[in-house]
């Protein structure tokens, strides 16, 4: 792994994104050619990284792909594809068996694989490391992985800015780095980096939400990005809320209560000291994420309160810290005591659409791969089965990279020009603006919508879009592009991408829940499908629309 200065700004692989699936694809891509690796802050803060619960994968002799792909498929509500499915399940174990070999340490249990459960799943299979660490212990394998390669360069601190397109091939990527290595001799340029394929792995959105479990970098650049570029969005309206958050008074970062602590057994609780989820569904706490977030939403309106109780105090208080030494003594730092009680609230933290792609990670855009949060696979439909994402991650980066020996080498790179500066003086502007989208997006594009909330949303977005125009305007048009101006767009073109579909689903599923219209219409059971310059068109389910 390099980091030092280097003149050299052609690679075979630009991966964006530093999560699991960038740093898998890296790895993989590094067998293949030289690898660049960018990534808007550092290697450790993404979602991967910050992963408690673990991974979902068919390891034990009483489990098998089908009863996974039928978890899977309940949990998405109608909208996955069976075929994108049916390739996780079944090469889920494969990567994980890999991965295995090449040194990753996942907890074990008299000599076997321990197994967690979580919501959704009907058999313990969710692999985890470190207790409650497991984003943190298979992010750090990744990265040593990488730093094996001498042929993997690192950038940080270093922003996707555009692709580089023409004629509907990605090219390379145009950044803005603060990186020393890219830019030694200022405080920060536009630089532009070429390579035979472009990976975003870039992550999902949550983080334009004002409660969220992401790092609040995540906002998703990498989706509006894409967008831009002219690839197909699906299913942007599907947000993930976490039903379990830690509930901190005037905080914007929900420290994330995993999933897997309500599978060893604890209890959500109202004000009035009663299960409320029992009476809900079948599997209680255990229920669907999109059932059980939603379903302490509304106890938390009943009870007038900003949290319900997680109850642990029934359970065995040497497990509890055995198996979420993380998680305990972070919640003891923030002054609670995980063995007893603790306030939980929903907080965004997974989008479950985003940028189209086929079975290989291939986009609208020749030459351009999306793996991870920032792809639609298929997999996830209208609500992502908990610990399903990390597996995505290496199952979907290793085929993409796979893919790139079909496609080959650029005969010949075009000529770009430079197009950013950056004024500090809207800096300012754009941490107001960030702060103004949070709060326009919970609100009336939170966990429970409606037609008039996401109406006066979208209107309300429209007017930032107003003031944004008017600044570049200002600067002279498109061709004088600044920095935090683009950004405020980018954040812009991502809520308009959640809510105009959200708009138009009239209907609840999944993560898109409409008291005005509270059920399943199987009317929409379709996938919607977002392109610049385009009306919202919709596309059915097992079509071979993901087959291009």
């Amino acid at each position: 792994m390099i980091y030092q200065h280097t003149a050299m700004r052609k690679f075979d692989y630009i991966i964006v994104g530093s999560g699991l699936a960038g740093l898998y694809a890296a790895y993989k891509a590094s067998m293949k050619g030289s690898v660049a690796v960018i990534t808007k802050s550092f290697l450790r803060e993404s979602n991967s990284f910050n992963a408690h619960g673990g991974i979902a994968a068919v390891t034990s002799n009483d489990d098998n792909p089908e009863i996974h792909k039928s978890d899977t498929l309940i949990a998405g509500r109608g909208l996955c594809e069976d075929a994108s499915v049916d390739i996780l399940v079944n090469e889920g174990p494969d990567r994980i068996e890999e991965i295995i070999a090449d040194g990753m340490k996942f907890d074990t249990e008299n000599g076997s694989l321990a197994l967690g459960l979580e919501g959704g799943h009907h058999k313990r299979r969710i692999l985890h490391a470190g207790g409650d660490a497991t984003g943190r212990w298979i992010t750090e394998f990744a990265i040593s992985k990488v730093a094996e390669k001498e042929n993997i360069t690192v950038f940080e601190n270093t922003l996707l800015l555009d692709l580089l397109v023409k004629d509907k091939v990605c090219y390379g990527v145009r950044c803005w780095s603060d990186n020393p290595s890219l830019t030694p001799n200022t405080d920060g340029e536009e630089v532009m980096l070429f390579a035979d394929h472009v990976f975003l792995t870039s992550g999902g959105t949550s983080a334009i939400f004002a409660r969220t479990t992401n790092p609040q970098t995540t906002v998703g650049d990498g989706v509006a990005i894409a967008y831009k570029a002219g690839c197909r969005i699906l299913d942007m309206e599907f947000i993930q809320f976490h039903p379990s958050g830690l509930y901190l008074k005037d905080s914007a970062q929900a420290f994330l209560i995993s999933e897997a602590v309500r599978g060893e057994g604890a209890h959500l609780f109202g004000k009035n000291g009663k299960r409320f989820m029992v009476p809900i569904h079948e599997l209680a706490e255990l229920a669907p994420r999109d059932i059980v977030a939603r379903s302490i939403f509304k106890q938390m309106i009943a009870d007038g309160m900003p949290y319900v109780t997680l109850s642990l105090k029934h359970l065995d208080p040497e497990m509890i810290v055995k198996r979420f030494p993380g998680i305990y003594a972070q919640c003891k730092e923030f002054g609670y005591d995980l063995t007893q009680e603790i306030p939980v609230a929903p907080a965004a933290h997974y989008s479950v659409g985003g940028v189209l792609s086929n079975s290989n990670g291939r986009t609208d855009v020749e030459r351009l791969y999306v793996c991870g949060e920032v792809a639609a696979t298929g997999i996830m439909g209208a609500n992502r089965l908990a610990s399903n994402s990390l597996i995505e991650c290496l199952v979907f980066a290793n085929r993409a990279v796979e893919d790139t020996v079909k496609v080959g080498a650029v005969k010949e790179f075009p000529a770009f020009d430079k197009q950013y500066s950056r004024d500090e003086n809207n800096a300012q502007l754009y941490a107001e603006l960030k702060s103004q989208v949070a709060e326009i997006m919970n609100y009336h594009a939170g966990i429970i919508r409606s037609e008039e909330s996401l109406t006066e949303g979208l209107q309300k977005i429209e007017q930032l879009r107003n003031v944004i125009k008017q600044k570049q305007d200002e600067r002279g048009g498109e061709e004088n592009r600044e920095y935090y101006l683009e950004a405020s767009r980018r954040m812009l073109c991502v809520a308009r991408l959640i809510m105009s579909p959200a708009l138009l689903r009239k209907e609840s599923r999944g993560g898109h829940y409409r008291e005005d219209v509270p059920c399943a219409d199987e009317a929409f059971a379709l996938h919607s499908v977002q392109r610049r310059g385009e009306q919202i068109t919709t596309a059915p389910v097992n079509s071979n629309y993901f087959n291009f």
